[in-house]
């Protein structure tokens, strides 16, 4: 090696050990290539639903998703497969939070006939609060593929099975044959698929929530096991209190923004945000990055996009630059570092 390759792999590793210990010393665990390419996954998962939304399902391509997400295609096959597996990983996300909210709901509950109205109140509550998550759920999986319709079947399975359980609480002589629940669940998903795409017909405006329909269709549930009177009690009565959801946040910290995320970006924001005021060198050594160049780029670039200011004096003064997170700088920098916080997930590479 030569010496100034040895001297510029000192100063990486000085730079990279200063920031262990500054990570180390505010209590926060070290970001890692394979935590951004994980904020970078969500943000593609979110166009291909935006996308999907837009198009339907069977016409994304490629170019649109990382057109919508600002990413390179090289990136979206870093992560993705394909297409195909990127619309997979995007059900998958919306049955996920769906889940996340209904479960909860329906195990908080003792009879049946609660445990399915809280069920369904979050369902129809999760179908209105992300619209673009729920049409992927209702309506574009019917022509996502045949890996999509298996999803699907898989979830329709287990909420047939669960109003199947009306069967035990039918008062004697009331036998509905175990098919009816098949039946009820596919009336409810096809009068809410059809509430969608009226409510996306309308733009939105105008259209009566998926709530409105909670006692409607708690009727048309509980009419074959319960009776008519048990069915018209349900129009009446009010929506029950939906329990807290534990999913992380998804929102996407780069939201409004031209930019790609790479982990460097990442490392000069935290960088700034732990060292106030820092030169450019300071900024350098505090991101890992050897290249001076290269972080006056990376700085220019942040500074063009509102996330930095330079408060200094600069070189025509014959002073260091001092940077800054600006206000918006500090809510990019504080969503990514909640965002890549410690958690489980398979290493990727080449962010």
């Amino acid at each position: 090696m030569s010496a100034p390759n040895k001297q510029a792999g000192a100063r990486t590793q000085r730079a990279q050990g200063t920031q262990r210990a500054q990570d180390k010393r505010s209590g926060q665990e070290p970001v890692a290539p394979n935590r951004v390419a994980e904020i970078q996954r969500q943000r593609i998962i979110g166009a291909m639903a935006e996308v999907a939304a837009e198009k339907g399902a069977a016409n994304v391509t490629v170019a649109h998703i990382v057109a919508r997400a600002g990413i390179s295609r090289r990136t979206f096959y870093e992560i993705f497969e394909d297409r195909e597996a990127c619309l997979l990983a995007a059900l998958e996300e919306a049955i996920g939070q769906a889940a996340s909210a209904v479960v909860p709901a329906y195990r908080g509950q003792e009879r049946w006939r609660e445990r399915i109205r809280a069920g369904l109140a979050a369902l129809l509550a999760f179908l209105d609060e992300e619209p673009g998550l729920g049409r992927l759920c209702v309506v574009e999986a019917l022509g996502a593929g045949d890996r999509a319709l298996e999803r699907r079947a898989q979830c329709l399975a287990a909420l047939i099975a669960a109003v199947d359980e009306g069967r035990g609480e039918a008062p004697g002589g009331r036998q509905p044959p175990p098919m009816t629940a098949e039946g009820i669940v596919g009336a409810v998903f096809s009068i809410v698929h059809a509430r969608i795409l009226v409510r996306e017909g309308m733009g939105g405006r105008g259209a009566a929530p998926l709530t409105a329909l909670l006692g409607e269709l708690m009727g048309v549930i509980v009419l074959p096991y319960l009776g008519q009177a048990a069915a018209q009690k349900e129009l009446h009565k009010p929506a029950p209190p939906l329990p807290p959801t534990k999913t992380r946040p998804r929102r996407d910290p780069l939201e409004g923004l031209d930019m790609r995320l790479t982990y460097r970006t990442v490392r000069v924001l935290m960088g700034i945000a732990g060292h106030p005021g820092a030169s450019n060198r300071t900024v350098a050594e505090a991101s890992g990055i050897s290249d001076q160049g290269q972080i006056s780029k990376l700085l220019a670039r942040l500074d063009s996009l509102g996330l930095v200011r330079n408060t200094g004096q600069g070189h025509p003064k014959g002073a260091p630059n001092a940077w800054q997170l600006t206000a918006r700088g500090q809510e990019v920098e504080q969503a990514i570092r909640l965002q890549t916080g410690p958690r489980g997930g398979r290493e990727r590479t080449g962010v």
